[in-house]
């Protein structure tokens, strides 16, 4: 099983770095699979931590992925050499154990040293989910043939129409916008040097 999360990193010199990326949870241990190149891949191994934000707000996922907005409050994490979310609903704070190396594609096995919730989950609204698969669509967007983008888009767009509150639009708009460049262009919206690949999840 893969969660969607936002994994949070600093550089040695303490620059947060905010991710959606997906994490899967095998033998006690957190599994982080990060294509290269990768600001959360680099961060990780000069710091040897990350940390798992668990979060309703579906505009850091939509934001970090179409590049609108990348820079989302952080504070101190409590036990490793990094940052959470302010407002994360929990968050676990994991240490690097070790490395299968691969050209592309990295294994991160990392290990929890430490979880705290602040929040109560209330679940997903339809909405919500809907971002959440919007953003993954725009991170494979070089993937994937125009129609099926479409029948995703037009089936996606279904919840945002019925469940959306504020926060959902904002990022359900971000998402089209970051289509429509990318049909007009050929190309991703999020050009910015160093950034986690837009294929992240």
């Amino acid at each position: 099983m893969i969660h969607e999360t936002i994994v949070t990193t600093s550089s040695p010199g303490g620059t947060p770095h905010v991710a959606p990326m997906g994490v899967r949870f095998e033998l006690g241990q957190a599994i982080l699979a990060p294509f290269r190149p990768s600001r959360t891949l680099d961060n990780i191994l000069a710091t040897r931590a990350a940390v798992i934000n668990f979060t309703t707000d579906v505009r850091i996922f939509a934001g970090c992925v179409t590049g609108a907005q990348r820079d989302w409050p952080t504070c101190a994490a409590s036990k490793v050499a990094g940052v959470r979310l302010a407002q994360s609903l929990a968050h676990s704070e994991l240490h690097l154990d070790h490395i299968t190396d691969h050209p592309q594609r990295p294994v991160l096995h990392m290990r929890c040293v430490h979880t705290e919730t602040h929040a109560p989950f209330g679940g997903f609204n339809r909405a919500q989910a809907a971002v959440v698969e919007g953003a993954i669509l725009v991170s494979r967007l070089f993937m994937l043939p125009a129609d099926k983008i479409d029948r995703e888009m037009a089936y996606l767009q279904i919840a945002i129409d019925k469940t959306a509150g504020p926060y959902e639009r904002v990022a359900w708009d971000w998402i089209t916008q970051a289509v429509d460049h990318f049909r007009a262009t050929g190309e991703a919206v999020d050009k910015a040097p160093g950034p986690d690949a837009t294929h992240t999840f």
